[in-house]
């Protein structure tokens, strides 16, 4: 025997999808793919350049690629969700999407705050851990840091955490790496002072960033809005499927 439908209460329509169906999944769909392309983004990188921009002896595997593989996977896992959610209008899987999205949201505010809040302190601390990573530079195991640093020393025309007498602990001797150099060779890096860069890469690499500013804020502020975007549309659409479901009851 066939159940016989429900019938439709006030304001729920059973004939049809909710009115913001289309471009809630649209929205889910743009986070799934943004998952997408910041999972490959990470394992392109750690592919071709290692461990790269692993700058931390205190967290070896805090590196871009590892960031960016971890974040891609996490991104794409919660709008494939959202998007399981809208097509079959199941309202676990929307109420799912709507916590993890809100714990990511609340998380990106805690260290935004944090982060402004204690902005003298975290420069003291990353100054302090960069310069105990130079003596990492060079050895085996440390491609990834090694690469990070001659890179960061050759594009931003710097030298060292503070300046270029960090190098100075790190080799025992009056000497820097080559990418130090204003014009590169082969062993420039014992060369007299005046033929290095002067300029300390932890202030330089800073002021690049305030420079920038305005791009990371406004990255900020739309990764902000499409979460808000995705939280209010899936709680509208769990609203409508557990209305929809009440009637049917």
């Amino acid at each position: 025997m066939l159940a016989r439908p429900c019938p439709p209460g006030p304001g729920v329509s059973l004939d049809s999808s909710p009115p913001g169906l289309p471009c809630l999944f649209l929205l889910f769909e743009l986070i799934f793919l943004g998952g997408c392309g910041i999972l490959g983004v990470g394992i392109w990188l750690a592919a071709t350049q290692g461990n790269f921009a692993t700058l931390s002896s205190s967290f070896p595997s805090l590196s871009a690629a590892n960031l960016l593989i971890v974040t891609g996977t996490f991104v794409m896992a919660i709008g494939f969700v959202g998007c399981i959610g809208a097509i079959k209008e199941n309202r676990c899987l929307l109420l799912t999407f709507f916590v993890a999205l809100l714990l990511v949201f609340l998380l990106e505010a805690c260290i935004t705050i944090l982060f402004f809040a204690y902005t003298d302190k975290i420069d003291k601390y990353a100054q302090r851990d960069l310069k105990k990573g130079l003596h990492l530079y060079g050895t085996p195991g440390n491609v990834g840091l090694t690469n990070a640093w001659s890179i960061i020393q050759t594009d931003f025309r710097c030298c060292g955490v503070s300046n270029y007498t960090d190098w100075f602990e790190v080799y025992n001797a009056t000497r820097v790496p080559d990418s130090c150099c204003l014009e590169f060779s082969e062993s420039c890096g014992l060369h007299a002072p005046g033929t290095w860069w002067k300029a300390p890469c932890y202030e330089t690499v800073k002021m690049w960033l305030q420079e920038n500013l305005l791009a990371v804020g406004v990255f900020g502020l739309c990764t902000a809005l499409v979460q808000i975007l995705g939280l209010t549309f899936a709680m509208t659409m769990y609203c409508q499927v557990v209305k929809a479901d009440t009637y049917c009851a």
